[in-house]
């Protein structure tokens, strides 16, 4: 057990929408990601998932009981998704961000759209 550079693990890959598992937080995984574009609409049903901007800005679009809104997070900006609410990221340019959610999450949630090539469907990847 190390102390883990998040600019290093940052630098260790090159895929968008692809986190990295940096650590763990008892059943929590802490995740690193490359964002740029449009993610896709999904929902966590069991699940909030924390968002920390690490560079650049991320918009996420929330779909509410009182409608649609999108919150705008620059960079040291955080923001957490309740569960079972339906949301979409978007990075205007290429961004850094940490997510916090547990092991076993799937980056596009319980219920989605349909995944375009650029999004990777995982549970996180191993930080090499």
């Amino acid at each position: 057990m190390e102390p883990i550079s998040l600019e290093v693990a940052l630098a260790s890959f090159t895929e968008t929408w692809s986190p990295r598992i940096v650590t763990t937080v008892n059943d929590y995984d802490v995740r690193v990601a490359k964002v740029d574009g449009e993610h896709v609409w999904h929902v966590h049903d069991h699940t909030d998932e924390f968002f920390l901007v690490l560079d650049g800005e991320l918009h996420i679009s929330l779909r509410e009981a009182a409608g649609e809104r999108t919150v705008v997070l620059p960079r040291g900006s955080v923001f957490t998704v309740p569960r079972g609410t339906e949301h979409k990221p978007y990075a205007p340019a290429p961004a850094a961000i940490l997510v916090f959610e547990p092991t076993g999450t799937l980056t596009v949630g319980d219920h989605y759209e349909d995944l375009p090539d650029h999004v990777d469907a995982t549970t996180g990847h191993e930080l090499t």
